[in-house]
């Protein structure tokens, strides 16, 4: 396994690749979500990369950026037994050298939900995306469908862009009481991680009701509303039930959604999501 602190190291690694090439970009403090990805990109192609990397642009001000959770010797072991032919692990001002200013956004799909919440913050994941796209020139890149609107976001960018990289999304991976695997998961006490398993009981609810029959959007935000607020430790930022492809809010749920929500528990900001006869 090459580890790679530096651009030009994995421009001349992608060079001696043949066949194709899987990628999954990674914050680090690597989970059974992220292995989930690495192994779907390693079952799927002929190479494999992964990229960890904090990525100070899509980080706002008073959030967790100097304090977000890091291991990168334990990730290297991980990834390492996975068979990981590449990991790009560079420094932020390999990322962002001195002068670096040119950033892309791709408008309203990213200004909506955890737009709107965090502003800029998809304008972050989008610029750093398309960089390490640019570097590791993948044939297929792989996301977790817990960040749906991340997912649509990146499929706006490489539709708009013509970047030939085809964006697969993986089902979430969840602990046994159904929490979303997360980084940020570390950050709950006992207290808030017993709580926690609410998130997704109460999508899962609203889920029902939608194979039950109820197209509805507001009823089916509303029961997932009604199911949190039976746990006094959440506080909820959005619940949503949106169009899968451009994550507009819909009225009536009659085509392929997301249903999904971000909510606090204590100090920690977790999301999660279901799709409504979506992929």
């Amino acid at each position: 396994m090459l580890v790679a602190e530096w651009i030009e190291q994995v421009r001349a690694w992608r060079g001696h690749v043949t066949g194709s090439v899987g990628f999954v970009p990674t914050m680090g403090y690597l989970h059974a979500g992220h292995l989930e990805l690495v192994r779907r990109a390693r079952h799927e192609n002929d190479a494999e990369a992964v990229s960890i990397f904090v990525n100070p642009l899509q980080f706002g001000p008073g959030e967790d950026f100097a304090r977000y959770p890091r291991d990168l010797e334990c990730d290297l072991r991980l990834l390492q037994d996975e068979r990981v032919d590449l990991v790009f692990a560079p420094e932020v001002v390999e990322i962002y050298p001195p002068g670096f200013s040119t950033v892309v956004d791709v408008g309203s799909i990213g200004q909506r939900l955890e737009g709107a919440s965090r502003p800029g913050h998809f304008r972050g994941v989008a610029t750093v995306v398309t960089k390490l796209f640019m570097v590791v020139q993948p044939h297929r890149a792989y996301f977790g469908w817990k960040d749906a609107q991340q997912v649509a976001v990146i499929r706006k960018l490489v539709a708009d862009l013509a970047i030939p990289v085809e964006i697969v999304a993986v089902p979430t991976v969840r602990e046994e009481d159904g929490l979303a695997y997360s980084s940020r998961n570390i950050y709950l006490s006992p207290e808030e991680r017993r709580a926690a398993p609410a998130l997704y009981a109460a999508l899962t609810h609203a889920r029902v009701l939608w194979q039950e029959g109820e197209r509805d959007a507001e009823r089916l935000r509303q029961a997932v509303y009604a199911r949190l607020a039976e746990e006094p430790l959440i506080r909820v930022d959005y619940v949503s039930v949106a169009d899968a492809g451009t994550m507009e809010e819909l009225a009536v749920a009659d085509r392929p959604a997301v249903l999904s929500l971000a909510a606090w528990l204590g100090t920690t900001r977790l999301i999660d999501a279901v799709l409504l006869g979506a992929e």
